[in-house]
């Protein structure tokens, strides 16, 4: 009597790295999956993570459970178009980030001693960039990034070379320089690049006040869309009807009622 070998359990790294194969397999897979490529898929990328900071902020765990899985499947959705095109696989992709955690953390995987864990995170970053040659300060400040965030990382990567502003006072003062600017812009095109240097401005004294721009917005948004819905509701279905007067008394009547 012969025995019947148990079949292995597939782990579900495997198993989610087995259904990705399969959508992206040319004899039988989805023709949607087939025919997308890095560039077409990193726009779904960039929306998953927002995605996820959603799902945080609503304090759902289920839905944050979730909304990390479809993240998740955009790692391993881009890591089988580089299998399909020869260039690396997951196991590089999840080797590649362990052996930089681990190189950055020697501390914990090693036997360096480190009062200031922050400044030692900055210069292993830096002499990783160094190692690569000569670059700008600048250099790994993505592209893709919100707009916000991305001016943030720009002044922060500029001020770790000494290009800053002693404090908060300088920044502000700016604010002011560039508001000015802007009324007195003499055309539209000159009027949009003095609104691009205010709101760079507002993002650097945001900065200096330790305050995360990006997420301040966010918050700001949030606020207003919870305050106008409130005002709709108040106002009923002819609130286009009404004089802005009116819509402000419901607005001020909103903002007593979140404080009361």
């Amino acid at each position: 009597m012969s025995e019947t070998a148990t079949p292995a359990v597939q782990s579900p790294i495997d198993r989610l790295l087995a259904v990705m194969a399969k959508l992206r397999d040319p004899n039988g897979g989805c023709e949607w999956d087939l025919a997308q490529n890095f560039s077409t898929i990193a726009p779904y990328t960039i929306e998953e993570a927002y995605e996820v900071a959603d799902a945080i902020a609503g304090g759902d765990p289920a839905a944050i459970c979730d909304e990390l899985g479809d993240l998740l499947l955009q790692v391993v959705f881009h890591s089988q178009i580089a299998t399909d095109e020869g260039l690396f696989g997951f196991d590089d992709v999840a080797t590649a980030i362990s052996d930089k955690m681990e190189r950055r953390h020697p501390h914990i995987f090693g036997d360096v001693r480190t009062d200031d864990v922050r400044v030692q995170w900055e210069t292993i970053k830096a002499a990783e960039r160094a190692s690569d040659g000569p670059k700008s300060a600048l250099d790994g400040v993505a592209l893709s990034l919100p707009a916000l965030l991305r001016a943030q990382k720009l002044q922060g990567r500029a001020a770790r070379v000494g290009f800053d502003w002693p404090d908060a006072e300088g920044p502000r003062e700016k604010i002011a320089e560039e508001l000015a600017e802007v009324v007195t812009a003499p055309d539209e095109s000159a009027r949009a690049e003095e609104i691009g240097d205010l709101l760079f401005a507002v993002v650097n004294y945001a900065r200096h006040l330790g305050v995360d721009a990006e997420s301040a917005l966010r918050a700001a948004n949030d606020k207003f869309a919870r305050r106008f819905q409130a005002v709709e509701d108040r106002a009923g279905p002819d609130i286009a009807k009404l004089p802005l007067d009116t819509l402000e008394m419901h607005w001020q009547a909103v903002k007593a009622a979140e404080r009361s």
